[in-house]
C-alpha cells in the first residue's frame, strides 16, 4: 500500500472548496469533549471494526471522505477500509494533533494586543456568563471546605486539560477579590509530553495569561517498560513529583482539577469495582510529605459547564498526554481505568433518565452516613463492627 495516496494535511483540506468534501472525526466520546474540526460529524472508529454498514450508510461517493483521529494513525487504517468499499477516502497526516498545531501557529502571529483582547475576553466570560455556574462554586467550595487561607502558597498543577487550565483563572479571579492572602505558583510538570502536547500547553497558557513554571521529569521513560498497571503507577508518580516540586518551591499546598462529577463518579464505583463505600476528599494532608496538603476547588463545579465554557470562548486543551495509546482509552488522570470509569458515567446516565436527582443523591450520600445502620466501618486504618457495641446499647 502506498501511504502517500491515502494521506491529506490539514492544509491541504483547508484549500478545498466547501462542500467538497465530508470531514469525519473518529475519536471516541471523551476527546470529542476536548474539541473537534468545525464542520467535522463524529463516527467512532469502533464502528469502522464493528459495524462498517453502519458507517457507509452515514457517507456518500459524491464527496471525498476526510478521516481524522488524534494522530492519524487509526484514521489511515479506516481509509483503506473506505476505499475497498468503493470511496474516496483519505486520512488526515497528523490527526487532530496537525490541526492543533495549526491554530498554535495562527495564535503565535496575533500581535500583543489581539492577545491580551483575547485574554480579557475569556477572563470576561467567568465573571459574567459562568458566574453562577463555575465561579460561584468554585468560590462556595474554597469556602465551605476552607481550601484557602492567609499565608498559604498554593502550587496550582496544570495538566494542559481544561479543568486544571480553568482552575488556574479561577484561582487567578478569587486572588483578584483580595479577600483572602495567600499566593500562586502555577506549575506544569511536564513528564516526556510529545512536541505538540508541549506546545499546545505553552501556547494556551500564554493566551489565558497564565505565567506556568515547567517541571522537567522522565516519567514517562520509566514507565514505558511496566506491564502491569502503568496508568497507576504513572499517576502515582506524577502526584509524588508535584508533591516534591510543590515544597521545594515554597508551597504548602497542591490544587488539582478534579471536579463534582469526578467525585460521584468514584463514589459509585468505589461501592461497584471495590466494594466500599469512599469518596474523593475536598482535601487531604499529605501523609509522605510533612505540611504539604491536597485541595480540590472545582469539587463543586459540573463538567458540562467546564465544556461549556471551553467551548463558548472556543479553546482547544490538551486531552491525555499519555504515548501508550491512541485515544487513551485504556487510563484516566488519577490512574484508574478509564474503561469503568466511562461504565459508570453511562450508568449514572441512565439512572438518570428516571431520577434528575440521582447525581445530587449520590454526592450527598457520603455527607449523610448513619453509623448506627452500617455493619463496619475503618477508622484510621482499625476495622470496627457493629456487634462491638450491640449489646452495650
Amino acid at each position: 500500500m502506498n501511504i502517500e495516496n491515502y494521506e491529506i494535511t490539514y492544509a491541504e483540506v483547508k484549500t478545498w472548496e466547501s462542500g467538497s468534501y465530508q470531514l469525519i472525526d473518529i475519536r471516541n466520546e471523551d476527546s470529542l469533549k476536548y474539541g473537534m474540526i468545525a464542520g467535522a460529524i463524529s463516527i467512532p472508529h469502533e464502528l469502522f471494526e464493528t459495524d462498517l454498514e453502519r458507517v457507509t450508510a452515514q457517507l456518500t461517493k459524491d464527496k471525498r471522505i476526510v478521516l481524522y483521529c488524534t494522530r492519524g494513525e487509526n484514521s489511515l487504517s479506516d481509509a483503506v477500509l473506505l476505499r475497498k468499499k468503493g470511496f474516496d477516502a483519505v486520512s488526515m497526516a497528523g490527526g487532530y494533533n496537525s490541526y492543533l498545531m495549526n491554530m498554535m501557529q495562527a495564535q503565535d502571529e496575533r500581535t500583543q494586543d489581539e492577545l491580551a483582547e483575547r485574554t480579557a475576553e475569556i477572563e470576561k466570560s467567568i465573571r459574567k456568563k459562568f458566574h453562577k455556574n463555575i465561579f460561584s462554586p468554585f468560590a462556595r467550595a474554597c469556602k465551605e471546605y476552607e481550601l484557602i487561607k492567609d499565608g498559604d502558597h498554593i502550587c496550582v498543577c496544570i495538566s494542559g486539560g481544561k479543568d486544571s487550565m480553568l482552575m488556574a483563572k479561577l484561582f487567578q479571579e478569587i486572588q483578584r477579590h483580595k479577600k483572602v492572602d495567600f499566593k500562586l505558583t502555577f506549575l506544569v510538570m511536564d513528564p516526556g509530553y510529545s512536541a505538540v502536547n508541549r506546545k499546545l500547553i505553552e501556547s494556551n497558557a500564554r493566551l489565558l495569561g497564565i505565567p506556568v513554571v515547567f517541571y522537567e521529569s522522565d516519567i514517562f521513560d520509566a514507565v514505558d517498560t511496566v506491564d502491569k498497571n502503568p496508568c497507576y503507577l504513572c499517576a502515582r508518580m506524577r502526584r509524588g513529583h508535584l508533591y516534591f516540586k510543590a515544597k521545594e518551591l515554597g508551597c504548602n499546598k497542591i490544587a488539582l482539577g478534579h471536579h463534582y462529577d469526578d467525585v460521584i463518579e468514584t463514589i459509585l464505583m468505589g461501592m461497584l469495582y471495590g466494594g466500599q463505600v469512599q469518596t474523593m476528599m475536598p482535601k487531604l494532608h499529605s501523609t509522605n510529605f510533612e505540611g504539604m496538603e491536597l485541595i480540590r476547588p472545582l469539587y463543586l463545579i459540573r463538567q458540562d459547564d467546564i465544556i461549556a465554557w471551553q467551548r463558548y470562548n472556543g479553546l482547544r486543551f490538551l486531552q491525555c498526554a499519555c504515548h501508550f495509546t491512541e485515544t487513551c482509552d485504556s487510563c484516566a488522570e488519577d490512574g484508574t481505568n478509564a474503561s469503568k470509569r466511562l461504565e459508570t458515567r453511562k450508568l449514572i446516565a441512565e439512572l438518570k433518565k428516571v431520577n434528575p436527582f440521582v447525581e445530587s443523591n449520590i454526592f450527598r450520600s457520603v455527607e449523610n452516613v448513619n453509623l448506627a445502620t452500617v455493619i463496619a466501618y475503618k477508622q484510621d486504618g482499625v476495622k470496627h463492627h457493629f456487634l462491638e457495641t450491640y449489646d452495650a446499647d
